[in-house]
């Protein structure tokens, strides 16, 4: 079978590899839809972020090895000696981190906060392959009224579910999200979902504006024309967000904003209010700790989405109401195109995408732009 594989960061090729073993509680598949995160398209031009030294350690001691492909929708060929959740035909998607099984943690049956397991596309080959083997253990059944397009985007919505729920909201909380991009725009419908009242959100470009909007914000500011604390504070009584969601975070070789969107986060919460990171930064950031300690403000990361979270997404989507079909911008079509997804989703405000690029790995229709 056809595999993309990594010689080494910014290397992959499309290689013939032996098609996987269906082991006792796996699962076969074949991939229908598949989109890298950001993470993975920094990843393979070796930008430092998230994962940077576990994968960097493996192209020198490994390659060419699978990576990547962890957010995806896949329809079930085989299932392995053990599965019973699962038959073939079923479509599935996963949660990309998964329990050790072995650690004090897993077995105290805490297993959901359990750090140690393995990472589908960073330890387990992921599914930018034809053929694919999962673990059932990571898998949920994808509800016949959610599109394979939609499907793609479950496990990044199942990390905006528990971004979300880190935060507590009460009821009639003003939230910020700063960037919108998926996860940004995922945390934006979860918090209106979960009882936000007045909801601000912030993003430099005019697209994505306009999509939040679209998907519920009483307020998108464009922070290239104006203060947007000094507009926050002015929408908040002059009081800030009780909640900050920081989504905007990055290299800004990728059109991310560094560090910046955090220090406005800092300025833009009230005191006593809660900033929750969900961007990846890649390296140090210096921080006022006293000034934090000063304004009792919380800084808090999400917790590991677990198979609950990922579920519950499934609910969300297919009832309708949470909507990914207007942040997916580019769908590509044949296991060929998928180094063109990568420099998509690397360069997503150049492409004016906003969801990571989609590869529907087998030859359906040509690539699709949605301005």
């Amino acid at each position: 079978m056809k595999a993309w594989r990594f010689h080494g960061f910014n290397d992959m090729r499309l290689d013939d590899v032996p098609v996987p073993i269906c082991a006792p509680g796996q699962v076969l598949v074949e991939p229908l839809c598949v989109q890298p995160s950001v993470t993975e398209a920094q990843l393979a031009l070796g930008i430092p972020t998230l994962a940077f030294d576990r994968v960097k350690r493996r192209l020198e001691t490994e390659a060419p090895i699978q990576l990547f492909g962890h957010e995806f929708c896949a329809r079930i060929l085989e299932i392995g000696p053990g599965v019973s959740r699962f038959q073939p035909g079923d479509r599935v998607a996963a949660r990309a981190k998964l329990p050790c099984t072995v650690c004090p943690l897993c077995r105290s049956e805490r297993s959901d906060l359990c750090r140690k397991g393995p990472v589908i596309g960073f330890d387990l080959p992921g599914c930018f392959a034809e053929i694919a083997s999962l673990p059932e253990i990571a898998l949920v059944k994808v509800d016949d009224r959610i599109s394979d397009s939609e499907a793609a985007c479950l496990q990044s919505l199942s990390d905006s579910v528990a971004a979300v729920e880190t935060a507590r909201l009460r009821m009639g909380d003003a939230v910020v999200i700063l960037g919108q991009g998926s996860m940004g725009l995922e945390c934006l419908q979860i918090a209106r979902q979960s009882g936000a009242g007045l909801l601000i959100t912030v993003d430099v470009r005019q697209e994505s504006c306009q999509v939040s909007r679209q998907l519920g914000a009483d307020h998108a500011l464009n922070a290239r024309t104006g203060d947007i604390v000094s507009a926050i504070r002015d929408l908040t009584g002059g009081n800030g967000a009780d909640v900050v969601f920081e989504c905007a975070g990055g290299s800004p070789k990728q059109g991310l904003a560094g560090s910046q969107t955090l220090f406005q986060a800092l300025d833009a919460v009230r005191s006593g209010g809660k900033i929750i990171g969900v961007s990846w930064f890649g390296g140090p950031i210096q921080l006022e700790i006293d000034l934090l300690r000063e304004r009792s403000l919380r800084y808090m990361f999400p917790d590991i989405s677990t198979q609950a979270h990922l579920e519950h997404t499934v609910r969300l989507v297919a009832s309708g109401r949470v909507r990914l079909a207007p942040t997916i911008t580019h769908i590509l079509n044949g296991i060929e195109s998928v180094p063109r997804a990568f420099e998509i989703t690397a360069n997503k405000a150049a492409h004016k995408a906003i969801n990571p690029a989609q590869v529907m790995m087998r030859p359906r229709a040509a690539e699709l732009s949605v301005p």
